[in-house]
């Protein structure tokens, strides 16, 4: 057996969340490649970051939500470096609205995205992952949206709930593998995606009054991906301060 870093992926880690994820599980020992659309410059001091800890890591833009060039580029990452044993699906959108005032291109942006993008990298991933034969964990980032809902979110809490239907079943196809599958529902966490919402408003709404912190999620997705979590699977546990 190969004594090099297990491969993982970590899907819009150029910044929050899914930043986070990446430093933890380099941290862990993981070689990471770092997924991201746009923001080029924050994803390669990501990976300066991986560098200059003594991990492991490479950048890998593309779109989850084009389904396209994401099996295009991730089969040609994988026929280059070999399969993932792990991938965090962390990149989302958000476009709110009223629902009566929702538009089209808002509700698919959001469920192209954050549902699509489940299909569009994981669809070219499994099957190599299974051809390791040493099992593997993928961690879905869905939200408290998605259990509890929230007003001007339904776009994304359907989104975000349809990722927690896909878990278990994909939970289901993948346990005789050894591949454990499980989905993170963050609540409110100190990220750009809060944007100008008023924080004190925010905090009254949370029983543990205050904001969550990026580094707690990627915790949780450590943990998960380590061997003392091998017999979890087809579970959605939060992250929310008792929010849900």
């Amino acid at each position: 057996m190969s004594t090099s870093p297990r491969r993982v992926l970590v899907t819009g880690a150029s910044r929050g969340i899914g930043r986070a994820c990446a430093l933890e599980l380099a941290a862990l020992g993981f070689d990471v490649a770092i997924n991201f659309r746009s923001r080029a410059d924050d994803a390669a001091a990501v990976l300066s970051a991986v560098h200059e800890a003594g991990g492991a890591g490479q950048l890998l833009p593309f779109d989850v939500g084009n389904r396209a060039e994401a099996e295009a580029t991730l089969a040609a990452d994988v026929a280059q470096r070999g399969a993932f044993w792990g991938v965090v699906l962390n990149a989302g959108v958000t476009q709110d609205a009223p629902f009566a005032g929702l538009d089209g291109a808002a509700w698919d942006r959001v469920l192209d995205t954050n549902l699509g993008g489940f299909f569009n990298v994981l669809r070219p991933l499994v099957m190599p992952m299974v051809g390791l034969r040493q099992g593997g964990r993928i961690v879905v980032m869905s939200s408290v949206t998605g259990l509890r809902g929230n007003i001007g979110q339904v776009n994304y809490g359907a989104s975000k709930a349809g990722l927690i239907g896909a878990v278990r079943s994909l939970a289901l196809e993948l346990a005789r593998r050894r591949i454990a599958v499980n989905a993170v529902a963050p609540g409110f966490i100190e990220t750009e995606m809060l944007g100008a919402l008023p924080r004190d408003e925010i905090e009254k709404l949370v029983p543990m009054r205050r904001l969550g912190q990026v580094e707690e999620v990627a915790a949780l997705v450590g943990f998960l991906f380590g061997e003392r979590a091998a017999y979890i699977t087809g579970q959605t546990l939060s992250v929310d301060g008792g929010l849900a």
